[in-house]
C-alpha cells in the first residue's frame, strides 16, 4: 500500500490524500455505535459512538481476515458538524486507540439525519488486503516527491 502526497500540498494530519493499494477489497457497511448485538447504542455521546463505529469496523475487517492497517478509505458522516470539529483531540485520540497511527484516505459529510434514531456518526470503509498477504501485515509506506519511506510515527 502507498499513501500519496503531491509535493506541492501540505502534508494532511489525522488522513491521506490518497493510498494505491493491490489485493483483496474488502467493503464494511456503514457502522454506528452499535453494541455487539447491532441493537441499541451504549452511549449518546459523539465520541463514544465514533469509537463503537470504528471497532465495529475492525470486527468486520477481522472476519474478511483484514486488519485496521488495510484500510485505504474511511467515510464519516456526522449530524453535526461543530460538534464533529469541537470533538477532534478526544476523536483522534480514540482512533489512535482502535486504528493506530495509520491515516488512509479520509471524507467527512455533514448529513440531516442518519436512518437509525440516535446515530450521531457512521462510518464506512474500505480496505485492501495485500497480495500474497498470510505473513504478518507489511507496513504502509509513504511517498512524497519521489521518496519512499515507510510510514511511521513522524510520518
Amino acid at each position: 500500500m502507498e499513501i500519496l502526497q503531491p509535493a506541492q500540498w501540505k502534508r494532511p494530519r489525522g488522513y491521506s490524500h490518497g493510498v494505491v493499494a493491490r489485493g483483496t477489497w474488502v467493503f464494511v457497511a456503514g457502522m454506528v455505535g452499535w453494541d455487539n448485538a447491532c441493537e441499541e447504542f451504549d452511549s449518546v455521546d459523539f465520541v463514544d459512538q465514533a469509537r463503537r463505529a470504528l471497532e465495529n469496523i475492525v470486527t468486520v475487517l477481522e472476519e474478511a481476515g483484514a486488519r485496521p492497517e488495510h484500510l485505504v478509505r474511511l467515510t464519516w458522516y456526522v449530524t453535526d458538524r461543530d460538534e464533529y470539529l469541537s470533538s477532534l483531540e478526544r476523536l483522534g485520540q480514540v482512533y489512535r486507540e482502535v486504528i493506530g497511527r495509520h491515516y488512509p484516505a479520509m471524507s467527512v459529510v455533514e448529513v440531516k439525519g442518519l436512518v437509525e434514531p440516535g446515530a450521531k456518526v457512521e462510518i464506512e470503509a474500505t480496505a485492501v488486503i495485500p497480495d500474497g498477504e498470510g505473513e504478518p501485515g507489511r507496513p504502509a509506506v509513504f511517498r512524497e516527491n519521489g521518496h519512499t519511506q515507510e510510514r511511521g510515527e513522524d510520518t
